[in-house]
């Protein structure tokens, strides 16, 4: 898939849309929707459950290599779609290691 996230600098950061998919059997990326949002199967169930939006924020922390407290769902914390700000990460950073963990899911490979 040739489209880039819709990924934006927010203050010292940047941000970006991810749709969650919950009572997955493994924490993972998804892929890619049409309309660049990002999709990521999560263990935990429901979407707007506290529970579900710690392993989306500990997930991404980990494939950013950014600490827990840099990333916030600014926007969707109780639903499916969700708008993630991460601190002190560029956009393009974000890109290129979202990017290529993504591209990794979708052929099946491990990072």
């Amino acid at each position: 898939m040739d489209r880039k996230f819709e990924i934006t600098d927010a203050k010292g950061g940047a941000a970006f849309t991810v749709r969650v998919v919950t009572r997955a059997i493994h924490t993972e990326f998804a892929g890619m929707q049409e309309d660049g949002i990002l999709k990521i199967r999560l263990k935990a169930a429901p979407a707007g459950d506290p529970a579900a939006n710690q392993e989306l924020v500990n997930f991404l922390a980990d494939k950013l290599g950014v600490a827990v407290n840099k990333i916030e769902i600014v926007a969707g914390s109780d639903g499916r779609d969700k708008l993630i700000s991460v601190e002190g990460i560029s956009t393009a950073e974000v890109e290129e290691k979202l990017g290529n963990a993504v591209e990794a899911s979708q052929h099946g490979e491990e990072e």
